[in-house]
């Protein structure tokens, strides 16, 4: 079985590290090619996304190591501009794996769709909707053939009474199994579908027919242990879960606390081609399902004085679909992870976004959140104050000694070397 606890995986050239992945992950030359091309997309490619394109821009990508997840062994790759998250999350992977790793478990993948009536009798409409419920569902399920053949499809039909400044409105929800796909795209075509039918049960007028991103039916939750001794002590274990009990509390720190969550979770969503936008919202929204926003996570002791971690978030993702099936990178960055399922996909996502939280809160309850970022901080300035690579880890620490770290600062230092 692949491992993917590599030591010294950051010390190691970008061929050698390329090299691992490929074993690992048993890419093809064409694979490995994609890897080391700029973006892995050409305009022409780009053109055909977007409109009005002029060009492409590409964001780092990077791997995570160490991770184990249900058993078994990933190299994640990971999109994010920002130092040290990468880092971060390897380094709480490995210290996760004493103790099993991550253990993580994802709902079906349904999504919810939405058809909005007005000008009706709420009540009235109601019965009728729900009394041609079979007749609703067998309308939607003809518009994906794929999906009945598989057994997925529209499942179940809702409604919901509003009371808003206009006057009452009925919502007429949808849920549907949209098997290995984000599914936004069929959501939005099944809502469209019925919805000359709403019309006609409940005598209403239908405005709004599309999914929503709030995907609480599709939710990833799961944990991991890290040892007391690991850590540095019985202290600082109680010192992290302090720190989660301030973010469980306020408002403005768990939005910070959270942020530290999403930069694992978006870094995977974006190698992997996933709608960062509805995950960033439903994940926010999920935050404040309880009247208060409030952390993602939650930090205590197990029986053996140990660190416990969960979180529980909503994770709308696909393997199939858009981008992913026309990305030449985000295809190889999908065969890294070597995912058969959007479940699957989902646990690694949530694993990954406990691992960061992990260590930013143990970072910023020892010895601060600074000491670790500010060096890969300090290597970017240098990079960009054009230091030659002889001289960047004496740039580097002098930087830092000085506590000045900057473009000029790296500058200065250089000329004096």
């Amino acid at each position: 079985m692949a491992n993917s606890s590599i030591p010294k995986f950051h010390e190691k050239t970008r061929e050698e590290r390329i090299k691992i992945v490929e074993s690992f992950a048993a890419l093809s030359k064409e694979d490995v090619k994609i890897l080391k091309s700029d973006g892995g997309i050409f305009f022409n490619q780009a053109n055909n996304m977007v409109e009005n394109a002029i060009g492409t821009i590409s964001f780092p990508l990077g791997i995570a190591t160490n991770f184990k997840i249900n058993g078994r062994d990933y190299l994640v790759p990971m999109a994010i501009e920002e130092a040290s998250v990468i880092a971060a999350a390897s380094k709480a992977a490995k210290i996760a794996r004493k103790h099993g790793g991550f253990i993580m478990e994802s709902d079906e993948s349904y999504s919810i769709g939405q058809i909005q009536v007005v000008d009706t009798n709420v009540k009235s409409a109601t019965h009728k909707i729900m009394n041609a419920a079979d007749k609703i569902l067998k309308l939607a399920n003809t518009k994906s053939k794929t999906l009945s053949k598989m057994g997925k499809g529209a499942k179940e039909v809702s409604c919901k009474e509003l009371k808003t400044k206009s006057g009452k409105m009925l919502v007429v929800e949808l849920l549907i199994d949209v098997g290995d796909a984000m599914g936004a795209n069929l959501t939005n075509t099944m809502c469209e579908g019925i919805a000359p039918l709403i019309e006609k049960l409940t005598g209403g007028r239908v405005i709004l027919r599309i999914l929503s991103n709030y995907s609480t039916k599709r939710l990833v939750k799961g944990k991991a242990i890290f040892d007391k001794d690991d850590l540095g002590g019985t202290e600082i274990v109680d010192n992290i879960i302090l720190a989660y009990q301030f973010a469980a509390n306020d408002p403005y720190r768990a939005v910070t606390h959270n942020k530290g969550i999403m930069n694992g979770i978006i870094a995977v969503a974006n190698s992997t081609g996933q709608d960062t936008r509805a995950i960033e919202a439903a994940a926010h929204a999920y935050a404040s399902r309880n009247g208060k926003y409030a952390a993602l996570t939650e930090w205590k002791k197990d029986k053996n004085g140990n660190l416990l971690g969960k979180i529980e978030v909503p994770m709308s993702v696909g393997i199939v679909g858009g981008i992913i099936n026309v990305h030449p990178m985000i295809k190889v960055c999908n065969k890294i992870l070597g995912v058969k399922s959007a479940k699957e996909l989902s646990c690694i996502i949530g694993a990954v976004g406990l691992a960061q939280n992990f260590s930013a809160i143990r970072a910023l309850a020892s010895e601060g959140i600074q000491k670790g970022h500010m060096k890969l901080h300090a290597k970017n300035i240098a990079a960009s104050a054009d230091v030659p690579k002889s001289k960047m880890d004496e740039v580097i620490s002098r930087m830092i000694s000085d506590g000045n770290i900057s473009v000029t600062s790296a500058k200065e230092i250089l000329k004096e070397l």
